[in-house]
């Protein structure tokens, strides 16, 4: 709120300065010949109107420009850090050339003349230099890529050129951070960077670790405790996310979050996959990757297994794989707490996870 009101205070006291302006060169034209004091107060009114102008569309300022940056970091965030650096010194070249090319064209007798010239000059240079530096990046010649690979070697640079454009940030989501099996993904390596926390996130996790509840309040613990490992133990960037938006709920917020840095948002809740497919934002669920990466289990095959307890149907007993897949073993009831030959009969993929069929050889 307090900066909201200092934004307001400078864009009016912008807008009674251009006002003044404005109204000095008013004054100088003598269009009505005035006295001194008239033109002072000309001066003096339009300089007011200026500002209450400028004081009433404030909010329209304030959010045309919120949403300009946005959608400018939106776009600086597609492109690699490389790129970044070989364009903005591409831009520069190009404003030096413009500099250099443009002081005689500075004193023409025509009025305004030079100064056209002079930014036409500006724009055309430094756009060029900025599409030629990032063009032309990937030249043995340029320093980055006579330390990043070995000379003559142009497959390698179109493949990293290839995977720069393909990392997306990742939005962790409260579950996903509480489920804890992203440390283990994040070590094997299959998983790149950045991880990105949005501090509301935080800000939930922390409110799940004070609750009274003492499942909730584990639950939470265990989140931060997962944070920290991310942070310091896996080789892996971690960023934290200071946006936020108001009076929205903690999905939505994901979700927009996502499409502003056009991210995707790692999870395991079942109905944020849902809603984000609708309103078409990327997701990658883990429970979706341990069902991928679960063993091939085909009617026919033969295994061993323990019966740990009874089906829902009569005569049913229920065993686990390692993976935590469960099969449902037919005969199985009298058999709890043997272990015992199983023929697979069919297998069931289910939106929970996959589910086998056995009967006892």
């Amino acid at each position: 709120m307090m900066l909201k009101r200092l934004v307001k205070t400078i864009l009016t006291f912008l807008g009674v300065m251009l006002g003044i302006l404005v109204g000095v060169l008013v004054a100088d034209l003598d269009i009505m010949a005035l006295s001194s004091w008239q033109k002072y107060g000309l001066i003096a009114v339009i300089g007011i109107i200026f500002g209450i102008i400028f004081y009433i569309i404030t909010p329209k300022i304030v959010e045309v420009s919120t949403k300009l940056a946005n959608n400018m970091e939106k776009e600086i965030l597609k492109f690699s850090t490389t790129d970044l650096v070989y364009g903005l010194t591409g831009l520069i070249v190009g404003f030096i050339i413009a500099f250099l090319v443009s002081q005689p064209f500075l004193n023409l007798t025509i009025p305004y003349l030079g100064a056209i010239i002079s930014a036409v000059l500006y724009l055309f240079l430094g756009y060029l230099g900025l599409k030629i530096a990032t063009r032309k990046r990937d030249d043995d010649m340029s320093p980055i890529s006579a330390f990043s690979f070995k000379k003559g070697n142009p497959k390698a640079k179109g493949a990293l050129k290839s995977y720069k454009s393909n990392v997306y940030p990742k939005i962790l989501d409260t579950s996903v951070i509480i489920d804890g099996r992203i440390n283990d993904i994040c070590k094997t390596g299959f998983l790149e960077g950045p991880l990105v926390i949005p501090e509301f996130v935080l800000q939930e996790l922390r409110h799940i670790a004070d609750s009274a509840d003492s499942l909730k309040r584990n639950r939470g613990r265990r989140g931060l405790d997962i944070l920290n490992i991310l942070q310091k133990e896996v080789d892996i960037e971690v960023l934290l996310e200071s946006r936020d938006y108001d009076n929205l709920e903690v999905d939505v917020k994901l979700l927009k979050l996502a499409e502003e840095l056009g991210g995707k948002v790692l999870t395991n809740d079942f109905n944020l996959n849902k809603v984000a497919e609708f309103q078409g934002v990327s997701v990658l669920n883990i429970n979706e990757l341990a069902n991928a990466v679960k063993p091939v289990v085909l009617p026919g095959e033969e295994m061993e297994l323990t019966i740990v307890k009874d089906g829902k149907e009569s005569n049913q007993g229920l065993a686990y794989l390692d993976d935590g897949t469960m099969i449902v073993v037919e005969g199985g009831k009298k058999r709890i707490g043997d272990l015992v030959d199983v023929i697979v009969t069919s297998v069931l993929q289910t939106a929970a996870g996959r589910m086998i069929f056995a009967k006892i050889k």
